[in-house]
């Protein structure tokens, strides 16, 4: 069975960078058929898809984040992160990662159960 974790600082003061990380079982990296992916949701707004990263490393974010973020993966321990620089308030979110089917136009077919992070001083 699939299964994705989210970790990392429940709290992040503005201006450090907010970094999580995402561990998968029941699942690689070493397909084509898969990509994974970061999305958020800030109070009382909708999903926010931040960005993917392939199984070949390639990475894609969404336009407003893409001078902040960087996604990486780590084949060995089976985890990828994420990376977001000068963090503020408007990015206190409950954060999601979640795997995508390639073939499925990485349409995600497995979410971690979300972590929340606040940005505040």
């Amino acid at each position: 069975q699939v299964r994705l974790q989210e970790s990392g600082p429940g709290l992040v003061k503005p201006s450090q960078a907010l970094s999580l990380t995402c561990t998968i079982s029941g699942a690689t990296f070493t397909t084509s058929a898969y990509s994974w992916t970061w999305i958020r949701q800030s109070p009382g707004k909708g999903l926010e898809w931040m960005g993917v990263i392939r199984y070949d490393g390639r990475t894609y974010y969404t336009p407003s984040l893409k001078s902040r973020i960087s996604i990486s993966k780590d084949t060995s321990k089976n985890q990828f992160s994420l990376n977001l620089i000068t963090a503020t308030p408007e990015d206190t979110a409950v954060y999601y990662c979640a795997r995508g089917v390639t073939g499925w136009g990485d349409l995600n077919d497995y979410w971690g159960q979300g972590t929340q992070v606040t940005v505040s001083s």
